[in-house]
C-alpha cells in the first residue's frame, strides 16, 4: 500500500528549529516510500459549513481531490486535530494525548491516575487572566507541603523554557506576582538529579533511543539551555517507565525525560512533539525513520473513514 500523508506545522512559527522537523520527517518518509505533503495550519482552516464539517483549504483544494492516508501532527492547534479526527482521518499523536502533554497541570494528573512515579506536585489554584493577584494565602499550604527550594512550571512551556528556581518565600511571591493569570505547578526538586536527565524516544511500545542530557551551570538539562549531550543505555526499569509514561498519556510518538531519583527513574515529563535532530546528532540514530515505519504498519488496519 502506497501512502500519502500529510505534516502539519504551524504557519506562524516559522524557525529554523520548527522547519528543520518538518523536513526532516519528509525527507525519512520518502526515503522509505511515503510522500508526506507540509501543510501550515493556516492553510487548512477548520470550516463548519451548511451545518457539516469540512476544511477551507489552500488554493481551492477539496479534500475529495486531495486526501491524505494520514497525518503527523507537529503543532498544537487543538482545534485543527480534532476536526482532521472527525473527517475519519488517521491523526499521530491523537489530539487528546497532544491536549494532555501540552499542558503539564493536566499531563502531572493524569500521570497520576496511572501510578508514574513523579516529583511531588501541587497545581496552582486558578487566577483568571487579566486580575490582579489578591489572595496568596494558599502559598502557606505550598510551603508547608513542599518547603524551600521549590521549582515552578508554567503549564504551557517547551525546551525548559518556563521554568523557574525559587529559593525563598519573597522569590516566590515576586514570581507569583509576575505570573500573575498564567496557569502553572508547583514542583519538589528531585536533588539527585539536578542538572541531569534522560530522554527516551518511545515509538509505539518501544525505546528507539535515548541520551542523558547533563549542565554543569543549570538546574535544567534541556539543551536549548545550555545541557550536553551523551548517548544512554537505559535499564529495563527506565525504559519501562518510559514507555508506561507515554501510554498513559495516549501518545504513540513521545520524547519522555526521566529524573534519576534516590529510588529508582523518577518522570519529569512527557513531550509529544520531541524534536529529533539532537538526538541524531547524539546517538546517530533517526526517530523519524522508525516514527514512519510504525505509520506504514498500523494506518492500512485503522484505514481512512470517508
Amino acid at each position: 500500500m502506497s501512502l500519502y500523508g500529510w505534516i502539519i506545522y504551524n504557519g506562524n512559527l516559522i524557525t529554523d528549529k520548527f522547519m528543520d522537523y518538518v523536513q526532516w520527517f519528509q525527507k525519512t518518509a520518502e526515503d522509505v516510500g511515503v510522500e508526506v505533503e507540509h501543510v501550515a495550519n493556516n492553510e487548512l482552516l477548520v470550516s463548519l459549513m451548511n451545518g457539516k464539517p469540512t476544511f477551507t483549504m489552500k488554493d481551492g483544494i477539496s479534500l475529495k481531490e486531495k486526501r491524505p492516508d494520514f497525518v503527523h501532527f507537529a503543532d498544537k492547534d487543538l482545534h485543527l486535530a480534532r476536526h482532521i479526527e472527525g473527517m475519519g482521518i488517521p491523526l499521530f499523536n491523537s489530539s487528546r494525548s497532544i491536549e494532555i502533554c501540552d499542558n503539564k497541570s493536566y499531563m502531572y494528573q493524569v500521570l497520576s491516575l496511572h501510578n508514574i512515579p513523579m516529583p511531588n506536585t501541587i497545581i496552582a489554584p486558578k487566577i483568571y487572566e487579566g486580575l490582579p493577584v489578591k489572595n496568596s494565602a494558599h502559598l502557606e499550604l505550598v510551603k508547608k507541603q513542599l518547603g524551600f527550594p521549590l521549582i515552578i512550571k508554567e503549564a504551557f512551556g517547551s525546551f525548559g523554557q518556563q521554568v523557574y528556581w525559587i529559593n525563598n518565600e519573597s522569590e516566590l511571591e515576586a514570581m507569583l506576582t509576575k505570573l500573575g493569570g498564567k496557569e502553572f505547578v508547583y514542583q519538589a526538586p528531585v536533588t539527585t538529579s539536578i542538572g541531569t536527565d534522560i530522554r527516551l524516544n518511545v515509538v509505539g511500545d518501544k525505546v528507539v533511543a535515548a541520551m542523558k542530557r547533563t549542565s554543569e551551570t543549570d538546574f535544567r538539562a534541556n539543551v536549548t539551555a545550555g545541557g550536553k549531550t551523551m548517548p544512554y543505555e537505559p535499564t529495563e526499569e527506565e525504559k519501562g517507565l518510559a514507555v508506561r509514561s507515554a501510554k498513559a498519556v495516549g501518545a504513540e510518538f513521545a520524547g519522555v525525560d526521566l529524573l534519576f531519583g534516590e529510588n529508582g527513574p523518577i518522570l519529569c515529563e512527557v513531550n509529544s512533539n520531541p524534536h529529533l535532530r539532537s538526538i541524531y546528532e547524539c546517538t546517530g540514530l533517526n526517530v523519524a525513520d522508525y516514527m514512519v515505519r510504525y505509520i506504514k504498519s498500523v494506518v492500512p488496519e485503522r484505514g481512512v473513514r470517508k
